[in-house]
């Protein structure tokens, strides 16, 4: 069991203090019970001490057990204060989604309206807000490197903000953006996740045999690039590693056949959309193409389906304990008043 707010449970410690208090209080008023049984036997009063005696033989263990509950009840509601949660294994139904973003420096050309980044980024968001339930939402940046910059997740404003952080930069690897969301998928897959983010070496697993290109419908990349590719490895050879594990690549072609120039450190460069490129990576892996103008945002879901994950989550326990604290407080309350008809 851990806490969220660990440092209120020194509230813990008030309990056994407030018994010690509650127990000089009561020496106190039976002293003066007593004092006044005294006072009563010495002016020929009624000997009310005599059946305070004989009632206290029955009502000395009850009021020793109410008061037992009650130091309970206070200890559980101040471990409450603590927000406890525990680990538990839970399964859920999940499908993952990898949204991969070429940030190369070609991205940043204007011949769609405002940048090629931007309408990828637009396009994107469409997707997010168009996420079904159970489904798991990631994203992948890539240039002439690759980095997973959110974890799949069901939280559409943590994509969103993930997604409105990307800007365009350096060089462009297809190939190492496809294994960066083949990772992501992976991890997202894993039972349970170790820490996603991590610099220690995944321990080694087995290649897994080659399955239909297609066949684990359970998760998808969608790619948004230009196509343009000038470094290793060759995003074909990667496309097949994808297909061979199952996995469709939903290409998202972003500029105009046309293309532009972009000056890059004083160098005049032409760019232009490489639709044969994007299409042959998708055919690889029985995916689909389209250019970012033509996408129907929940038509990318349609193939994705579900499957049976088990997930170890941090469970709040906090009710769940205040709720035992306050059973041991009524039930104190009601045991001293059917024996005592006083409150404990």
């Amino acid at each position: 069991m851990t806490f969220q707010w660990p440092l209120l449970l020194v509230a813990v410690a008030l309990v056994p203090l407030g018994v010690l208090a509650a127990r000089s209080i009561d020496r106190r008023r039976r002293a003066r019970v007593a004092d006044l049984g005294g006072l009563g036997r010495a002016t020929g009063g009624p000997a009310g001490g005599t059946r305070g005696a004989r009632g206290s033989g029955g009502s000395g263990g009850t009021s020793r057990l109410a008061a037992m509950l009650v130091a309970g009840a206070f200890v559980l509601l101040a471990v409450a204060l603590g927000r406890p949660q525990a680990s538990v294994s839970l399964p859920r139904i999940e499908g993952t989604l990898v949204l991969t973003f070429d940030v190369s420096a070609s991205m940043a050309a204007d011949d769609v309206a405002p940048t090629r980044m931007e309408v990828a980024k637009a396009a994107a968001t469409a997707i997010v807000e168009h996420q079904p339930p159970g489904v798991v939402v990631g994203v992948v940046a890539f240039s002439d490197g690759a980095l997973a910059v959110q974890a799949p997740t069901s939280d559409q404003a943590a994509v969103l903000a993930a997604i409105a952080r990307l800007a365009p930069s350096h060089g462009t690897s297809l190939g190492q953006g496809i294994l960066a969301a083949l990772g992501a998928i992976a991890q997202a897959e894993s039972d349970t996740p170790a820490g996603y983010y991590s610099n220690r070496s995944a321990a080694p697993t087995a290649t897994p045999p080659p399955v239909a290109p297609g066949s684990h419908d359970a998760a998808a990349i969608v790619l948004f690039s230009d196509g343009e590719n000038n470094e290793r490895p060759d995003p074909a050879g990667v496309a097949r590693i994808a297909a061979d594990r199952g996995i469709r690549i939903q290409t998202i072609g972003v500029g105009t056949a046309a293309g532009t120039t972009l000056d890059l450190d004083g160098f005049k460069v032409q760019s232009a959309l490489d639709e044969a490129a994007l299409r042959h990576v998708s055919e690889l892996t029985a995916g689909t193409y389209q250019p970012a103008g033509e996408l129907e945002p929940s038509a990318v879901y349609d193939t994705l389906t579900r499957h049976l994950v088990v997930r170890d989550e941090a469970v709040e326990l906090t009710a769940l304990v205040a709720a035992a604290g306050l059973a041991l407080l009524l039930g104190a309350t009601f045991l001293s008043l059917a024996r005592t008809g006083r409150l404990p």
